[in-house]
């Protein structure tokens, strides 16, 4: 009887598991002889030697490829590990389990940290992701609350695991919502950093903590003003300029022609959450309106039942959406 363990470094285990532990069972199912016990990232295997030694070098091959972009499936698990294995009448069922894209059962988009799936959670936010997948350029309109910007950063995350892409890079207009932070002390990027912190909060709960430090230190991900893309040309990745609406005409202008022959750019922003002065417009007025027939360009209009936050949030922007309510207001306070 031998004992022997294999550590998996780098990926999360659940990307070597799957949703449920669904691969980790179907290779329980392929080596009936084995005891094979997965405690985090560690996995154990105790029985005959041969067999051991054998199931640890195929779990060593399947963990390798999956670290250099495969994409964790059935097809993948039967070129390691045997397909006669994998067609097994009897083996779990694998229909609805993770895909490239999207699940179909529950529309997962990719698995954050913890294993936390990361959903697409209504029907706009799955057409968001589907029109990314087709489209070079998706505008993804709409309020506060409907998950544009954190399905967008989760689709171009999973990109970025699948090695689709080299970088991701996240930008927003350094407007001021109400309250100035120029007086902050500290260097440029201590100034900046509160405008650009949704775009933090949503790569934390999709990239473990000392991978995302990696990744921020060699520029794989990009966090930055809207004014740092002048002049610079876009390629190779998936760029996402959220806060869109507070954006001028030639700022937008500006962004959209920096893309490169394989890049992605996906524009996020709220009409109703304008923040420019009082006499400039907005760019992504115009951009939407300009744009919406170039074919590789898509719309997509989410609403107030998309929102994923708080249930009080939904009510809270149908009462300021509501110009009855506030004329009701208005004639009682002149009564």
């Amino acid at each position: 009887m031998a004992e022997k363990s294999y550590l998996i470094e780098e990926l999360h285990p659940l990307e070597i598991y799957g949703a449920n532990n669904v691969y980790l069972d179907k290779i329980k199912h392929i080596y009936p002889k084995l005891r094979l016990i997965a405690r985090g990232n560690e996995i154990k295997a105790i029985g005959e030697e041969n067999e051991v030694d054998i199931v640890m070098k195929k779990i060593d091959q399947f963990v390798h490829l999956i670290s250099k972009g495969r994409e964790l499936n059935d097809s993948l698990l039967g070129e390691v590990f045997g397909k006669e294995s994998i067609n097994s009448d009897d083996m779990p069922n694998m229909n609805g389990m993770l895909n490239h894209n999207i699940d179909t059962d529950n529309n997962t988009i990719l698995l954050g940290n913890n294993g936390k799936p990361i959903k697409a959670r209504t029907a706009n936010q799955i057409k968001l992701v589907k029109e990314i997948d087709k489209n070079d350029i998706v505008f993804a309109l709409g309020p506060a609350g409907t998950g544009k910007t954190y399905t967008a950063v989760a689709v171009a995350v999973r990109a970025l695991k699948n090695k689709e892409i080299k970088r991701i890079i996240l930008t927003r207009p350094a407007v001021e919502a109400g309250e100035s932070l120029g007086f902050l002390p500290g260097d440029l990027k201590e100034k900046i950093d509160p405008y650009l912190r949704p775009l933090y909060d949503a790569l934390d709960d999709m990239i473990p903590p000392d991978k995302l430090k990696l990744y921020l230190e060699n520029r794989t991900i990009e966090v930055a003003p809207l004014a740092f893309m002048r002049g610079r040309t876009l390629d190779n990745c998936f760029v996402i300029l959220d806060e869109a609406q507070n954006t001028t005409d030639n700022q937008i202008k500006m962004f959209l022609t920096r893309m490169g022959p394989s890049a992605k750019l996906i524009i996020t922003g709220d009409m109703s959450q304008v923040d420019l002065p009082a006499k400039q417009t907005s760019g992504l007025l115009k951009a939407t309106r300009i744009l919406e027939r170039i074919k590789g360009i898509s719309m997509v209009v989410l609403n107030v039942d998309d929102v994923v936050r708080h249930r009080l949030v939904k009510d809270i922007i149908k009462a300021y959406d509501s110009p009855s309510d506030d004329k009701q207001h208005h004639r009682e306070d002149h009564s």
